[in-house]
């Protein structure tokens, strides 16, 4: 650990599963607000699904799926409200395509990292994760190479990934090398991180937490100071499995755990439901979803001191949610929420700003859309004075084509 700390150091030097639940209507409700959304034209065509949205806070980014005999990976670019043609970085017939576990994308300095899942076996859940690194200062792509060392036939991925310093990328990830028993034999899910370097380098490996929940989402972000907070749905030996984070620092290392929200929601199974991080100064915002004691939530928690504490959470939902949230801040005391949850027989995707004090914003309701997995997880960023959102849409014929969907709304009407 103190190999990465060190090096880290150096490197700053350099640049100097939802059940059926009680419905419980949240404590604070807001009018719906639709008219100042704008739907935009996006490069996405055919079978296509999965978006993965990027902000450098100028420039959009979209990584996407298209899929007929081969699945397709590709990523385009909105600069200045025009979206570059899109770019094919790798197809293949071997991929592990899910609802849930969706190719990631950052950018930083011009370099683009992206990852895909590959089955590695016959197995259900046996594949690994490949990356793909476009290296500005060369132009040309490092593709297909792996980020798990371990060698096992086991299940790697729900990866999260920022840009890190001097050019570099921190990403994180489930790996289930132990619970094939490479060590211990019948071991649990592992949250782990590393670097990944302009050339394509992997270094600092480190184990984060090794029993997790073994299908939810994690979530990265970077703090000053080059902090890297990871959020992720954490697994006890009760089966208690709340969301924790684990925060690097240079000088402290990686802390230990710490669960927020203490929800104590057991659940003997993953819920395939994880958090979303988002840091802006000193304030860290986290958004996730909860069933505990059977009251389904979506709910965000600020902290101001960098992770050292954290308010209480707020409720973002109006009852009943489905989760599949994301956040971004919008400023050092606000930030933004995206969730699921249904409005009768319609599922809605909304959103809705909320400060670090609890004030909220007008709700939005960004689209309807389907409760069923098909319909993934809606994304959003910021980039300058807007706000974007990206999800999948499936049609109502019997082909159930899914096309990827995308809107605008200026920060400035949340």
């Amino acid at each position: 650990m103190r190999s990465f700390i060190s090096l880290l150091f150096s490197m700053v030097l350099l640049i100097s599963c939802k059940s059926d639940t009680k419905k419980e209507t949240s404590v604070t409700s807001s009018e719906v607000k639709e008219a100042s959304l704008e739907t935009l034209d996006n490069p996405v065509t055919g079978n296509s699904s999965l978006p993965r949205l990027y902000s450098n806070g100028k420039n959009l980014f979209m990584s996407w799926i298209e899929k007929d005999s081969l699945a397709v990976l590709k990523y385009s670019v909105l600069e200045n409200g025009t979206w570059r043609d899109p770019e094919d970085i790798l197809s293949g017939k071997d991929w592990f395509v899910n609802w849930a576990d969706f190719p990631a994308l950052a950018e930083n300095n011009g370099n683009i990292l992206t990852s895909f899942l590959q089955k590695s076996a016959n197995g259900k859940y046996t594949y690994d994760v490949k990356l793909n690194l476009y290296n500005s200062e060369k132009n040309q792509w490092k593709k297909n190479f792996i980020l798990n060392d371990d060698g096992t036939q086991s299940e790697h991925g729900f990866v999260s990934m920022m840009p890190y310093v001097a050019n570099s990328f921190v990403v994180t990830w489930l790996d289930g090398r132990e619970t094939v028993g490479k060590k211990h034999g019948g071991g649990a899910m592992n949250l782990r991180a590393a670097i990944v370097f302009e050339d394509g380098t992997i270094d600092h490996d480190t184990l984060l937490d090794e029993k997790v929940c073994d299908c939810c989402q994690t979530g990265t972000a970077i703090g000053p100071n080059d902090q890297i907070i990871v959020a992720y749905r954490d697994r006890s030996e009760d089966e208690i499995r709340d969301i924790s984070v684990v925060i690097w620092q240079h000088d402290t290392g990686w802390t230990k755990p710490k669960t927020i929200g203490n929800d104590n929601w057991k659940i003997d199974g993953c819920p395939v439901n994880g958090p979303s991080v988002a840091a802006n100064g000193n304030t860290i915002a986290v958004a996730w979803f909860t069933a505990a004691e059977e009251i389904s939530k979506t709910n965000i928690a600020f902290s101001e001191d960098n992770g050292v504490t954290f308010k209480p959470p707020v409720r973002m939902d109006n009852g009943d949610a489905i989760g599949r949230v994301d956040v971004a801040m919008l400023s050092e005391t606000e930030a933004a929420v995206t969730w699921m949850e249904p409005d009768g027989e319609d599922t809605l995707i909304q959103l809705q700003k909320v400060s670090s004090d609890g004030t909220k914003g007008e709700l939005v309701t960004v689209a309807k859309t389907s409760a069923e997995r098909n319909s993934g997880f809606p994304q959003l960023e910021i980039a300058g004075d807007m706000a974007y959102l990206a999800w999948t849409s499936t049609s109502e014929n019997e082909a159930k084509v899914k096309t990827i969907k995308t809107a605008s709304i200026k920060v400035a009407d949340l």
